[in-house]
């Protein structure tokens, strides 16, 4: 009887902090204030970065509302609560003291007043259509959006899109990820994207398993300030992997404007199978004349007419001196780390530096 007693008790807490959650999460509508100039109203509840997507308002995010890419920031001028664990690593020291937060952490339960860059408002949502799909390597595919309707997006080569990945068998939700944009800017009607399949990752899952040729798509943007320089130093390129995508769309760039610069582009993978596009890199060396295609490999056979080692090793044996250089670099966090302290023993200085971590 004691045993029935205390699950007794037990069950009748438990559905008494059930309801407690429920009418405590129960918000109702609440307002965010933008820039004291529009206003939007949604149910509370969810994020501040998912309530502005909601209503249009596009705000950028490479990990898609994870807390882990630190894009998201706005300023909270009014409401929003206190500064939670999961922002301070992301945030300086002069951010917080100016009430910077991010806006996937920060939980809609009242009206609140927030402050985003102008720009943002010209962000936009597109429908594409899918058109072709190509394989590139065993866990990598070149994907092309052809865009719906009579307005293209104009974009700076090195700037991404958020796709929407729509409710499926995989997700209860929808949900956004960010893709670095890999294509000819001067196709201007689409978008090619390289989407590496990641294990249990809903957006990838849904491209490579289910996205079919015809299927229609949306995504938002264009997003990021990664971008070539308007100077006429040497060009180091540094990627791995879909990290290739940002470093063609420029290379697309150079070739498009008449670029002349000095161009060394290291892209590495763990083995020769994982490189990808190696047929057009060397067709963009007989394009740009001061163009050369180093791809890396730990070990490989003997006729390999690449580089042997990591991506970062090689970089530490071509390069000797590199002050007068930029670097661009797009791929993983710990590869991009490691690629700039390379780089700086080389005499590159921070703000000649460029990257875009993939979250």
């Amino acid at each position: 009887m004691e045993v029935l007693v205390v699950s007794g008790i037990g069950a009748a807490l438990a559905a008494l902090v059930t309801a407690a959650e429920y009418f405590l999460a129960n918000y109702g509508p609440c307002t965010i204030t933008i820039n004291d100039d529009k206003q939007v109203t949604t149910e509370g509840g969810g994020s501040v970065l998912a309530a502005l997507t909601e209503s249009k308002v596009f705000i950028p995010s490479a990990c898609g509302g994870r807390g882990t890419c630190g894009l998201c920031k706005v300023k909270v001028l009014e409401g929003g609560g206190p500064l939670l664990p999961t922002e301070e690593p992301l945030l300086t020291d002069p951010e917080k003291n100016d009430a910077v937060r991010l806006s996937c952490q920060v939980k809609l339960r009242n009206d609140i007043r927030i402050e985003i860059p102008q720009e943002f408002f010209s962000i936009g949502e597109y429908e594409a259509e899918c058109t072709r799909i190509t394989d590139l390597t065993a866990d990598m595919r070149l994907f092309r959006f052809e865009i719906m309707g009579d307005e293209p997006m104009e974009y700076v080569p090195g700037q991404y899109v958020q796709l929407l990945t729509p409710v499926y068998d995989k997700s209860d939700e929808e949900v956004y990820r960010a893709y670095s944009i890999a294509g000819d800017p001067a196709d201007t009607g689409a978008i090619e994207l390289i989407i590496r399949l990641v294990p249990g990752g809903i957006c990838t899952t849904y491209c490579f398993e289910y996205l079919r040729q015809g299927d229609k798509v949306k995504f938002n943007g264009p997003y990021g300030e990664f971008r070539l320089s308007q100077t006429d130093s040497p060009i180091i390129f540094i990627a791995g992997g879909s990290g290739m995508a940002p470093i063609r769309c420029m290379l697309y760039q150079m070739r498009n404007e008449g670029i002349t610069r000095q161009a060394r582009y290291y892209y590495g993978a763990n083995r020769i199978g994982a490189l990808c596009l190696l047929d057009e890199m060397r067709r963009f060396e007989k394009e740009l004349k001061a163009f050369r295609f180093v791809p890396c490999v730990p070990s490989a056979e003997a006729d390999w007419q690449g580089q042997r080692g990591l991506v970062t090793e090689v970089v530490r044996r071509d390069v000797s001196e590199g002050r007068t250089a930029e670097a661009y670099l797009c791929g993983s966090p710990g590869m991009i780390d490691a690629s700039v302290a390379v780089l700086k023993e080389r005499g590159l200085t921070e703000d000649r530096i460029f990257y875009d971590k993939f979250a």
